[in-house]
């Protein structure tokens, strides 16, 4: 064989095994949390957590895993194992977005959680977090929706400071989704917010053929303008994240 043909032969072989290159590691960001940020099942429609909207705020680089359930608080999260799934796949230069309190905060929930072990357990999460080399952004949970006779929107979360309080103390990326979401509310104001929520006539939906009044749980445009928040105070973090989020195309 001359040594032209050699080289083309080595040439061959170099461009087969590089098309067989795996391609490179997404970044993933987890989602951990309640059912204000969970994936809906059709038959909940039109409720809708605002992880879904926000999964498409980014480019091919990312991929958003939303591990966040229904009912679930710190406790029952660590308790049916979900976090240990999440700890099991989570890599160096991933992402962990924490957002619990709604059900950890109620006391005839049997998913309550004492202020102690709520604290606990979210430095748990932090912790094994960055022993992994990877990022948790910790957030306060979003608000409920509830105004005072005034038109005022009002403060529902009584775990919210406990959350602030681990974040200052831990010093991890924070936001204050429960801050963010009140002044939404209040910028909608009393009435026109409800246009957030999943509130439906009767005979409206057929998911809901008596109707439905849930200050708690967002609907599509909700959960929108929810994940839209998240994004604006994700930019402030100045993360490496924050440059996967998927930039305008030019128009032609």
């Amino acid at each position: 064989m001359s040594v032209l043909n050699k080289f083309m032969l080595l040439a061959m072989i170099s461009t087969l095994l590089l098309s067989f290159r795996s391609p490179p590691k997404k970044i993933k960001v987890y989602l951990i949390g309640d059912s204000t940020m969970s994936v809906k099942q059709k038959r909940y429609y039109p409720e809708t957590g605002w992880g879904m909207p926000f999964a498409g705020f980014f480019d091919a680089e990312v991929e958003v895993d939303n591990r966040a359930q229904n009912g679930r608080s710190t406790k029952s999260f660590i308790n049916e194992k979900r976090w240990q799934s999440v700890m099991d796949s989570l890599n160096e230069d991933d992402y962990v977005f924490i957002q619990f309190g709604h059900n950890d905060e109620v006391e005839t929930k049997k998913n309550y959680t004492k202020p102690e072990e709520f604290k606990a357990n979210l430095i748990r999460f932090i912790t094994d977090t960055k022993a992994k080399k990877a990022t948790p952004i910790l957030l306060s949970p979003v608000s409920r929706r509830r105004f005072d006779v005034g038109g005022k929107a009002q403060e529902t979360h009584p775990y919210t400071y406990l959350v602030k309080e681990v974040a200052s103390e831990q010093k991890v990326a924070f936001i204050d989704l429960d801050a963010r979401s009140i002044a939404l509310y209040q910028k909608f104001g009393p009435d026109a917010s409800t246009l957030l929520f999943n509130h439906l006539e009767p005979g409206i939906h057929p998911n809901y053929p008596e109707g439905k009044i849930d200050d708690t749980h967002f609907n599509e445009l909700g959960a929108r303008e929810i994940a839209q928040l998240v994004l604006q105070e994700l930019r402030k973090l100045n993360l490496d994240l924050s440059n996967h989020i998927v930039k305008p195309q030019p128009k032609k």
